[in-house]
């Protein structure tokens, strides 16, 4: 546990209000190994307090670090979460609900990189849920993005999982740190050209694959037309996922694109039965687009994302991002309130002097 044991607060009903603060908040609890209380969690919600999603992030972590966690019950609107030392081994984690694999691995894999040995994490639940990145958008553009600050992971899909059933299954193989190193701080200041835009639409279980095929349609029509007359390969295909790959019913389409600077961005959309697939597609294309016509080195999702990894980097980051969204907010004041480090927000671009904090064991 760090010199400095005094709990730090967190109010969790600030800005985004929701999973992301605890995320982050238990996150560098157990990276800076600062004891923490977290309240008012998710009090602004329908059905405040922590949901099952939630509690299996906290427990996973509990875990990893051989913490202790108070009051992390279903309902709970505050937790007390004292962290220990970070260790390797072979975790699992299973909400028994289609709670999103991504976001376990967002609360999961900085600790990992932190461990004394390698770390196998062996996470359960939806893998292409809404209101979180699908499992395709963690392998296709975090990992990569990962690997630019120095984080070494593998994610592998053995079994595809959707609302309401879950049952995915993803092991992500992590790679912690050289002891005595730090993760790397990173420059991107410019996106360059679009060099390529690809994905896919999908089915899974009962659903037809006319529907992949439709959603597929209609995103390589709109991007082609943004792009016509240009030499970017575009390749939006269609699929169905195997029986033996993927629990229940499920649809959605991933597309991504490449830069120049070999940048990769990424949207989404999740099918449901009340929205037609080609409002899905739609929506996911433009999605694209706009992100394209912002210029930007990260998207939204990861802009989020890379907060942590600044703050923990040695020396100066700087990225073009797009406009600081709430999730970006939040995530920007729980990592200055743990790391002590100053964001600065100037003509769209984001950047702080991580504080270099080295793998110790």
């Amino acid at each position: 546990m760090a010199d400095n044991a005094e709990r730090v607060h967190i109010d969790g009903g600030v800005l985004e209000g929701g999973g992301q603060i605890l995320r982050i908040s238990v996150c560098l609890s157990a990276i800076k190994g600062i004891p923490i209380r977290v309240f008012n969690i998710r009090a602004g919600r329908s059905s405040p307090g922590l949901r099952p999603q939630h509690i299996t992030g906290l427990e996973l972590v509990r875990d990893m670090c051989g913490g202790s966690l108070l009051s992390g019950d279903v309902g709970s609107t505050e937790i007390i979460f004292e962290p220990g030392q970070i260790r390797g081994g072979h975790y699992k984690a299973d909400p028994k609900t289609a709670g999103s694999t991504a976001l376990l691995m967002q609360v999961a894999v900085p600790v990992a990189l932190f461990a004394d040995r390698p770390v196998t994490l062996s996470l359960r639940g939806g893998t292409n849920a809404d209101l979180a990145p699908p499992i395709d958008y963690m392998q296709t553009v975090f990992q990569p993005l990962l690997a630019r600050f120095g984080g070494k992971i593998d994610v592998q899909v053995k079994m595809r999982g959707y609302f309401p059933r879950g049952g995915g299954e993803v092991i992500v193989q992590v790679n912690p740190l050289a002891r005595g190193e730090s993760l790397q701080p990173v420059q991107m200041l410019t996106r360059g050209p679009v060099s390529r835009i690809w994905g896919a639409a999908f089915v899974a279980g009962a659903l037809p694959i006319k529907v992949a095929q439709v959603m597929a349609g209609v995103a390589g029509k709109i991007i082609h037309k943004k792009f016509q007359g240009s030499s970017v390969p575009i390749d939006v295909t269609s699929l169905k996922e195997p029986a033996h790959k993927a629990v229940a019913t499920g649809s959605g389409i991933n597309l991504f694109s490449e830069t120049g600077e070999g940048y990769i961005l990424g949207t989404s959309g999740i099918g449901s039965p009340r929205v037609l697939p080609e409002v899905v597609a739609e929506k996911a294309a433009e999605d694209l687009l706009k992100e394209l016509d912002a210029g930007v080195c990260v998207d939204t999702h990861a802009q989020d994302q890379i907060i942590i990894l600044m703050a923990l980097a040695s020396g100066s980051s700087k990225v073009l991002c797009g406009e600081s969204t709430l999730h970006t907010k939040t995530a920007i004041h729980v990592t200055e309130l743990l790391t002590q480090v100053k964001f600065k927000e100037s003509d769209n671009y984001l950047e702080c002097t991580g504080v270099g904090l080295a793998r110790s064991t």
